[in-house]
């Protein structure tokens, strides 16, 4: 059956199997043509955390340079969540109507040429703009990127193949401190800004190389352009030597505009209020964690510098092989269930040390990764997640709302420890980070949907 709402008409010359997008989908297996999709959009995500934290590798220099005071640091990094929190909404609305692959050119050539603008800024107030025009183009990429990459893979193994994409973004945050450290002795501090124009040669290449989303483009009653799309994967799936099983028969809808108000409606409020509360809980707890612990280190512990900065790293590095297990385990497990378990593991370790109050610093360092190993492959899991629980129309609008509670929680944790540092001791961020942890674990395992395995058009009716 296919559902038509849209003014123009099924085109008689055709049959409805070229209008059976969604079920055609489902049955192309995953092939090298959805890994070369992958691998573009992976590598300009990868750069989109890079420059997400360039600006940590510079900031050293430039508080000397500039004579920064620490009310313009604090305003210079704030400057970027700024920035990420409209990108968020703005490309969110503008991807839902002109398409996922224009408005990911849009936002990649917006924070690359801000890179360049961020090298070429001979004082604070510059780079200040830079910065934070730099964010809009920042906020809106992964969350476009993300509903993309689900909207190209059929529901078998879809957290497999979107996880094994959303891991580049956790390397490039990794790898962005290692290469500043590199770089801004030998080069200066624009080179690490220099670097993170290359995702502007992406963009072109996304012109040429990456079809628009056909979901999308049925969605939007295109079902001709839908169909060719379609149709040069199949023929590149059959020409790959693998079999192309019999369609099953999913309904499109196609609305040619959608209200961000529906997020809120009796059919998606439950859905909405649980992700977000994900979200926040799920941000807070890792940001916040990752954030302070080099401080905690070194007035709590002692430790200097060098090491604090170093073990808190290594705190960092222990999340990756995680999520490289949780893409190949979640679609088996369900993303409900790992939300609910993750969170309450993640919140056993931080409660330990709570109770312990233990001077014991490598026992505080162990507990504390262990923490993350499980809250940190949970922030790449909501990108998976989210994409899921909306239609098409509201897909990439509703990801990008429910990214805003990321900004809002990565500000608001940072500041929390610093307000129970200022009256309580470490032990109690530690007991605050686990009941964040232990909220979102309830909330999402009562009122989560359970989306593993299931047809995107089937979790929106």
């Amino acid at each position: 059956m296919l559902v038509q709402t849209h003014q123009q008409a099924i085109d008689p010359g055709q049959s409805d199997d070229d209008y059976n997008i969604a079920g055609r989908l489902e049955r192309i297996p995953t092939s090298r043509w959805h890994v070369r999709v992958r691998l573009i959009v992976g590598t300009a995500t990868f750069f989109d955390a890079f420059d997400m934290l360039a600006l940590s590798s510079a900031l050293p220099v430039l508080v000397k340079l500039w004579h920064l005071t620490h009310a313009q640091v604090g305003t210079l990094i704030a400057s970027g969540f700024a920035g990420q929190i409209l990108g968020a909404f703005a490309f969110g609305w503008l991807a839902d109507r002109i398409g996922r692959v224009r408005a990911l050119q849009y936002n990649i050539m917006l924070f690359s040429l801000m890179a360049l603008g961020c090298a070429l800024s001979p004082n604070y107030t510059t780079l200040l703009v830079c910065r934070v025009i730099q964010g809009v183009g920042i906020g809106g990429e992964v969350p476009i990127a993300a509903s993309y990459i689900n909207e190209l893979t059929r529901a078998h193994k879809r957290g497999k193949f979107v996880l094994l994409y959303e891991i580049v973004f956790s390397i490039g945050v990794l790898l962005a401190g290692f290469i500043g450290a590199i770089l801004v002795p030998r080069l200066g501090w624009q080179s690490v800004f220099v670097l993170g124009c290359i995702p502007a040669v992406i963009a072109l290449v996304m012109r040429r190389s990456l079809p628009e989303s056909p979901r999308w483009l049925a969605g939007k009653g295109r079902f001709r352009e839908a169909d060719a799309v379609v149709t040069q994967i199949e023929n590149y799936t059959l020409r790959a030597g693998l079999e192309l099983p019999c369609a099953p028969r999913i309904p499109v809808v196609s609305v040619p505009r959608s209200r961000v108000s529906e997020l809120l409606g009796a059919k998606y409020l439950r859905r909405t209020l649980s992700v977000w509360t994900l979200w926040f809980c799920v941000y807070f707890v890792t940001y916040g964690v990752i954030t302070w612990l080099p401080t905690i280190y070194v007035s709590v512990f002692h430790f200097d510098l060098q090491t604090a900065l170093t073990v808190a790293a290594a705190s960092s590095v222990v999340s990756v092989p995680m999520n490289f297990l949780l893409a190949f385990i979640i679609d088996r497990i369900g993303r409900r269930r790992w939300f609910t378990i993750g969170l309450a593991l993640g919140a056993v370790p931080l409660v330990a040390i709570w109770l312990l109050g233990t001077q014991n610093h490598m026992l505080v360092v162990v507990l504390a990764a262990l923490s993350y190993m499980f809250t940190g492959p949970s922030c790449s899991a909501c990108y998976l997640y989210t994409p899921e629980l909306y239609p098409t129309r509201l897909r990439v609008v509703g990801s990008s709302v429910a990214t805003v509670w990321l900004r809002i929680a990565s500000t608001i944790g940072p500041f929390a420890v610093g307000m129970i540092l200022t009256y309580s001791d470490y032990r109690s961020v530690f007991l605050m980070f686990a009941v964040v942890a232990l909220i979102g674990s309830v909330v999402i395992g009562c009122f989560g949907e359970e989306t593993s395995e299931r047809v995107l058009e089937d979790l929106s009716q």
